[in-house]
């Protein structure tokens, strides 16, 4: 608690810059694409969410065996604590791709692999925070939803991997891939700048909700205890 009253004020304020300087970088220093025109700026928004949508669930499968295997109460927190912020991020990255898509290929959605497998990682992320609160026992609830999280983490792979391993009418991979980016460093920076101020954001409200979840322990506690005499 100590350490985190230190850091989320730097958190907040990091992520706040971040994210201003990336808008402004996106909407009126980067050029639009040759083909896409301005609809390309819907990608600073789009990408950096989808990225954070899986790095989220990356965090929540990893607190969740943590809190399985060693039983940690910080660890079932911070997966608690993630869910709503991954689920946030997915909606957004499903919202602007369809935006982006209705001019692009015509339709505001296609069953197109990434896009159902990023649609079916939106509703784990429900699923598990519908799981966790079905139980009137915390920790049957979080031990049942670590379980979801952990089998769920099986769809991550298929998400990056989906356009190489199906045909697709997303575009494959043009920043992470083996030859480097592809795509040109004007439009790269902005990109960059834009998931790190996500990155920021989600470490300042994952932190916010932790230890939202501690004190409300603490007073769970503490009323047991008055209830018990």
């Amino acid at each position: 608690m100590r350490l985190s009253r230190a850091l989320t004020p730097w958190l907040g304020a990091a992520s706040a810059t971040l994210i201003a300087v990336g808008v402004y970088l996106a909407l009126f220093a980067s050029p639009p694409d040759y083909q896409q025109g301005d609809s390309v700026r819907i990608m600073y928004v789009h990408v950096p969410a989808a990225w954070m949508a899986l790095f989220c669930y990356a965090v929540l499968a990893g607190a969740s065996a943590v809190g399985l295997i060693w039983k940690h109460p910080v660890a079932d927190l911070t997966a608690k604590a993630t869910a709503p912020i991954g689920a946030s991020f997915t909606f957004l990255a499903l919202l602007t791709g369809s935006l982006w898509g209705k001019p692009m290929w015509g339709t505001w959605w296609v069953w197109d692999a990434r896009l159902t497998s990023v649609l079916i990682l939106f509703f784990l992320y429900l699923g598990y925070m519908a799981l966790q609160s079905a139980f009137d026992d915390p920790n049957r609830g979080a031990k049942a939803a670590a379980i979801m999280a952990l089998v769920g983490f099986v769809n991550v792979p298929i998400i990056k991997f989906s356009v190489d391993w199906w045909y697709t009418l997303h575009q494959p991979a043009s920043v992470f891939r083996a030859g480097g980016p592809s795509i040109d460093a004007s439009m790269l920076w902005p990109l960059a700048v834009m998931a790190a101020g996500f990155t920021m954001y989600y470490f300042y409200v994952v932190t916010l909700r932790l230890r939202a979840e501690i004190v409300a322990g603490k007073i769970r506690a503490l009323r047991l205890r008055q209830v018990h005499g």
